[in-house]
């Protein structure tokens, strides 16, 4: 019996800087637009209602595609390319192309969709913030780059300071306008305060948490620590029971600026008993440094939700 094509198409694109590929389930041909506004609001006018997109995250040439389609009332899928690779894997894809790609996005969307979540876009406030955290991280980056390539040039002293200033300066800039950028709204500063009275928490990592907690529409705090990667991932088989590791499913950045803020909680009275009560269990630096990690998401996620400030007797009293 052959199965039954069904009645809402599904939909899969292959997004590139200057054109995207279409393709849906069911059919073996693809189309090539022009990524542009203009031409991809016709071609979302052909489409039947009820048609779900899928695409992949790929850097911002996505988004375009992604706001027209969802404002046009149509199901975005964004997916996650590492995700996408490991199913053509399982299926034996041995090409890799834009048509091929396509295909595979209409035919995983199909099968996977109820396990999705739709994408939803981020309002213009929480984008602003999500824009310069990401710029920040890769000024950040370059930063270190920068100043290990040069740390042995002599020569070039004066002209390396010069630089590394420059850079300095510009990241204490980027600060200011996320500063700001939480101050814009009196929720949003409220929500900033009760998430940044967390021993360790400061405007970096409070402000990403923020961004977080507002994207995500759930009430559980494990959905958050899975989001992050920083639940620990089982393996095991039969009688053996192998060692857990992070999944790191998440955003690196999130969990580097998590990490950052674990190593500044454990230098406080607050925070120190946890990190030492794990550290007695024989756990390493690192994996009691994450155990910290995770015990601040958790608790900045239920300030958030109760939009409290953080109390340090009730922590004791746990």
């Amino acid at each position: 019996m052959i199965d039954q094509l069904p009645s809402s198409p599904f939909i899969g694109v292959d997004v590139a800087k200057d054109e995207v590929v279409v393709a849906e389930h069911g059919h073996s041909t693809s189309s090539t637009l022009q990524n542009k506004p203009a031409t991809l609001r016709a071609w979302l006018k052909r489409l039947a209602p009820g048609t779900r997109i899928g695409l992949e995250s790929t850097g911002g040439y996505h988004e375009l595609l992604a706001t027209l389609a969802h404002q046009a009332g149509f199901t975005v899928y964004l997916l996650n390319p590492k995700d996408v690779r490991h199913y053509a894997h399982a299926l034996g894809k041995r090409a890799k192309t834009d048509h091929v790609d396509a295909l595979l996005l209409a035919r995983f969307i199909a099968h996977e969709h109820s396990d999705l979540h739709p994408w939803q876009p981020p309002t213009d406030e929480q984008r602003h913030l999500d824009t310069l955290l990401k710029r920040r991280a890769t000024l950040v980056k370059a930063q270190g780059m920068m100043r290990q390539s040069l740390a042995h040039l002599s020569c070039l002293d004066a002209e390396s300071k010069t630089a590394l200033c420059a850079l300095a300066d510009l990241l204490k800039a980027i600060d200011r306008q996320i500063e700001q950028a939480l101050a814009a709204h009196e929720t949003t500063r409220a929500q900033a305060a009760c998430v940044q009275s967390i021993p360790g928490i400061g405007l970096l990592s409070g402000a990403a948490l923020l961004n977080l907690f507002k994207r995500l529409p759930t009430a559980r705090a494990d959905a958050i620590v899975a989001f992050t990667g920083l639940d620990p991932r089982p393996c095991d088989s039969g009688k053996k029971r192998g060692t857990r590791r992070l999944s790191k499913r998440g955003p690196a950045e999130l969990r580097r600026l998590l990490f950052n803020a674990a190593m500044s909680a454990a230098k406080t009275a607050t925070w120190r008993p946890f990190y030492e009560h794990e550290r007695a269990k024989g756990l390493p630096t690192t994996a009691a440094l994450v155990c910290l990690a995770r015990r601040l998401l958790r608790t900045a996620f239920a300030l958030f939700r109760t939009q409290t400030q953080f109390d340090p007797d009730r922590l004791s009293r746990a």
